[in-house]
């Protein structure tokens, strides 16, 4: 299918587009990852589906992942393979790119329901994850072993990420924390300033400062581990809700807006932000993710992927 292309007009001087793809109706896509072959995946919620788009022809294909699947977060290690956090089969699953096999993990008996959310590997090749109903948990893919833990103050860890030295940090939704996690899987809850600010989803950048999208308050804020110290700001738009957050090669911190129906591009050396209205009305990003010169996204609302990149 074709895409569609929307010339942007961000506030620096700089030629910018972003092509609109639609995948298959009712696909309700929520995450997205770049894949080693110039693709992207992505996970096609509704569908019980890991989808495959290729930017080239805008052609689409679904791998169904089982009855009752319902992917969440999908990330790509070093081999290319597909990870996906599969909240309805209530396990880790992967997806061999080479001849599309799926392998599903379950979660250990004793941990029904966790609402599985997003995953990060550390720099030992250990899989972390989030489960929304108050789990964290890990997966080694060399023995198949999965091990879930409890998290401070019970539900709401979501987004994950892992730092350039391999350190793991998660954000809890409906705890209002970032969790520093050691590697014997013990965690430290962070406090951001703002009280209730919902932190949804975390990214680390190239220094291994955390930057978590505030839900709640509909701010970005940015912790530094090495000094303990918080900063926030407030996105731009009257009412914003702070959801996605991914840190791109440069260092620039892209946010979703839900209300603003808006992606914004925050530049740390100026604290100023770039916003770049989305196609979809509404449509709802709930992930970010990239490689150079690209930034991708999911309009969950609108059964399309997205990208930012420079113009023709």
């Amino acid at each position: 299918m074709p895409s569609t292309s929307f010339e942007l007009q961000p506030t620096r001087a700089e030629r910018l587009e972003i092509v609109s793809f639609p995948v298959p109706a009712g696909s309700r896509p929520h995450d997205v990852a770049p894949a080693l072959d110039g693709g992207v995946w992505y996970t096609a919620q509704r569908a019980e589906a890991l989808g495959y788009l290729d930017p080239e022809t805008g052609d689409t294909r679904h791998i169904p992942l089982g009855a009752g699947s319902a992917p969440h977060g999908v990330i790509v290690d070093d081999a290319g393979l597909a990870w996906i956090t599969d909240g309805g089969l209530n396990a880790i699953v992967s997806v061999d790119p080479a001849d599309d096999e799926v392998t599903v993990y379950p979660l250990p008996a004793g941990s029904p329901n966790a609402n599985l959310n997003t995953a990060a590997f550390d720099d030992a090749g250990i899989l972390w994850f989030t489960g929304q109903n108050g789990i964290y948990g890990r997966f080694d893919p060399s023995v198949g072993k999965v091990e879930v833990f409890d998290a401070p103050r019970g539900p709401g860890p979501y987004g994950i990420t892992a730092t350039p030295d391999g350190d793991i940090y998660f954000a809890s939704l409906a705890g209002s924390y970032v969790g520093a996690v050691s590697p014997d899987g013990a965690v430290v809850a962070l406090d951001p300033p703002t009280a209730d600010q919902g932190a949804r989803r975390v990214w680390s950048d190239s220094t291994g400062a955390i930057w978590v999208s505030e839900w709640n308050s509909g701010q970005l804020s940015r912790y530094i581990p090495e000094t303990d110290e918080w900063t926030e700001w407030p996105l731009p738009g009257p009412d914003p809700s702070t959801y996605a957050v991914y840190v791109d090669e440069l260092d620039q911190v892209w946010v979703s807006d839900f209300n603003g129906n808006a992606l914004h591009r925050f530049v740390p050396a100026t604290e100023t932000f770039d916003t770049f209205p989305l196609p979809g009305q509404p449509s709802e990003v709930r992930q970010i993710l990239g490689r150079p010169g690209e930034i991708w996204g999911a309009e969950s609302a609108n059964d399309s992927l997205v990208v930012i990149r420079a113009a023709g």
